[in-house]
């Protein structure tokens, strides 16, 4: 493996120094980074020679190998000794099967029952969760040549009716996923999978087409990782039905109740595998509001627990916060931008029953100079500094959360003028407030979820636009609405029957290949969002650019970190320079927590959603 020899110098020590076992992963990262080396680089370098080594005493645990969930005070606990957990999540889950839905409020309503195999921590490492120890070289659970991995499952975890997890039900997911019939969104992360081989009840083997850096992405963080019941779901599409609503997991806890779009009630997993957890013996996850009243929930009236994604004004959540006695913010680390998608395709067009047809170029937003103009007439600061604060800013880039990623080679601008003599170039000339080519209007609607910081920015991006010459209609779509993927709702992201879209994508791993999936139009065009495939593409800007595609399947099986960066960055500067998408802020919302949860269990991590190590949640000591 050339990639195992790549660093050289003091990293090249350090590497080795760890390989052998002779510093933690945590002194690797903290000195590897204090040499200017970024942690998605580090992770890269680990995860891809998986030398992970011990943080602890030589018989710790399978976690401690590679870091371990924070588990502050757990020992010792009660299971259930902890009563009532309150989460408010304003947008509440409308599903709850997480390989059938595309939006984080329904991921998050599914990550305290179906689990994956592997988690990202804080650190961005891997973690294992639901097997003994990450896949590496030397454990040989991943072969040479990365065609091939690997798991070896934790013994005696059941799932919550009491039947054995086995490998046949790692295999069974692939084969849910990968089966066209269930319209899996996580389905551009399973393609590289050609097959699996149970070797024994508690051992798979998963074979790639090629070389696969990429091989932790459909096993591991909370979005595309999750292992499916086969003994609940080969029954068909009516047990498939039936899981969107009450899921089979192995998590710490089961659905009691599930009101979609209202609110979630679970209770203890009595055969969760870890005897005294979970510590809280039920959750109420509650809807609806705003994040302006989830924060004062938690932070003023004290009536829940923990609030998730505060996009909330600055000025506002501040007030809000000060001087509470009740709860405090938690602070996430941004890793996917705020943005405005571009729709490449024609929505007001309808082809074989559906607008938006990838066949269909849009009219107005084809043109490169349309775009341009878009992209250099807002006013992005305004929107960091009015909007979001909290020291998140604007940035030139979609591809952001790890600093070797983020390209060197871009810029933004907000220059009225430099808008305006782009439009001009291309034709489009004032006729009165609104300008026109060839009779057509320069007009675009504008669809967003329902929020008071994304109406504001609706609202600006509108008044900025319009002052060169553009007419934008603005749509505001309820969260519920807007982020459930059905197949049959056409007011939803993935349908995308708008022209412009606002919204904000988390890349789900430090070699966030299945973010840019966003725009990769895959081989026949198989990943655009279209009727034909239920709108499970992951590209439905409908964007189509060979450059792009042939880079990102290079990606897909270029083993050396370094030419992975380089990849990574030619995508996103490709994207950039065709303003094929607006970044508008780097986003690390805010949430809360009530003063009596324990602050270290919280977690945040930048690739993994808020829930991911709730089955360490407990109280703080003076809680207690």
């Amino acid at each position: 493996m050339t990639h195992v020899d790549q660093p050289t110098g003091p990293v090249r020590t350090l590497y080795d120094a760890y390989k052998a076992g002779h510093i933690s992963r945590r002194s690797f990262v903290q000195r590897a980074s204090a040499l200017g080396i970024g942690v998605s680089v580090v992770s890269m370098l680990a995860n891809s020679a998986h030398a992970f080594a011990q943080d602890a005493t030589p018989d710790a645990s399978p976690a401690a190998a590679t870091g371990a969930r924070p588990d502050a005070g757990t020992e010792g606990q009660e299971r259930g000794a902890g009563g009532e957990l309150r989460i408010i999540q304003w947008q509440a889950p409308t599903s709850l099967s997480p390989h059938a839905v595309g939006g984080t409020k329904d991921w998050l309503g599914s990550l305290p029952v179906v689990e994956p195999l592997m988690h990202y921590g804080q650190q961005a490492e891997l973690i294992p969760n639901l097997v003994t120890e990450v896949p590496s070289l030397e454990n040989g659970g991943l072969a040479e040549d990365l065609t091939s991995v690997t798991f070896h499952l934790l013994p005696d975890v059941t799932w919550s009716d009491g039947e054995p997890l086995t490998a046949e039900d790692v295999a069974f997911t692939i084969d849910w996923v990968q089966n066209p019939d269930n319209a899996a969104v996580s389905l551009s992360v399973y393609t590289p999978i050609t097959g699996s081989e149970v070797i024994d009840d508690l051992t798979i083997k998963v074979n790639f087409d090629g070389p696969n850096p990429f091989w932790a992405d459909p096993f591991a963080g909370t979005s595309s990782g999750f292992v499916y019941p086969k003994h609940v779901l080969e029954s068909g599409k009516d047990a498939s039905d039936a899981f969107m609503s009450n899921p089979i997991g192995t998590g710490p806890y089961v659905v009691k109740s599930f009101s979609p779009s209202d609110s979630v009630e679970y209770v203890m997993n009595e055969n969760y595998r870890e005897p005294n957890k979970p510590y809280f013996s039920s959750i109420l996850l509650k809807g609806g509001g705003d994040a302006a009243a989830a924060a004062r929930a938690v932070l003023q009236t004290g009536e829940f627990d923990y609030a998730w994604n505060l996009q909330v004004e600055p000025d506002v959540l501040n007030g809000i916060a000060e001087g509470s006695q009740a709860g405090a913010i938690v602070t996430y680390p941004g890793a996917g931008a705020e943005k405005l998608n571009i729709n490449f395709s024609d929505p007001n067009t309808e082809v074989d029953g559906q607008r938006s047809e990838m066949n269909t170029p849009h009219p107005i937003l084809s043109d490169i100079n349309v775009r341009k103009a878009i992209a250099t007439g807002i006013d992005r600061q305004t929107i960091a500094d009015q909007f979001y604060g909290f020291d998140q800013q604007p940035t030139p880039n979609i591809l952001n959360g790890a600093p070797e990623i983020e390209s060197p080679n871009t810029t933004w601008e907000f220059d009225p003028e430099v808008a305006a003599a782009a439009l001009e170039e291309s034709g489009w000339v004032l006729d009165g407030n609104i300008r026109k080519k060839d009779g057509m209007e320069l007009a675009l609607t504008y669809a967003t979820s329902v929020n008071s910081v994304r109406q504001k920015t609706q609202a600006l991006i509108k008044s900025n636009l319009e002052e060169i010459g553009f007419s934008i209609a603005l749509e505001s779509v309820d969260a519920g609405v807007f982020f459930d993927s059905g197949a049959g709702n056409e007011q939803n992201a993935t349908h995308f029957y708008s022209d412009l879209s606002e919204q904000q994508n988390n890349p789900s791993s430090p070699r966030p290949i299945d973010f840019m999936g966003l725009w990769y139009a895959g081989p026949d065009r198989s990943n655009i969002a279209q009727k034909s495939n239920g709108w499970s593409g992951s590209n439905w800007a409908r964007y189509q650019n060979a450059d792009y595609d042939a880079a990102y399947e290079q990606a897909r099986v270029e083993t050396d970190p370094e030419k992975l960066v380089e990849l990574f960055i030619t995508m996103n500067d490709i994207l950039m320079n065709d303003y094929a998408v607006v970044p508008l802020v780097l986003r690390g919302t805010p949430g809360a927590r009530s003063m009596r949860l324990r602050e270290e269990n919280i977690a945040p991590a930048p690739f993994s959603y808020d829930y991911w190590n709730i089955a360490n949640w407990n109280l703080a000591d003076d809680a207690e």
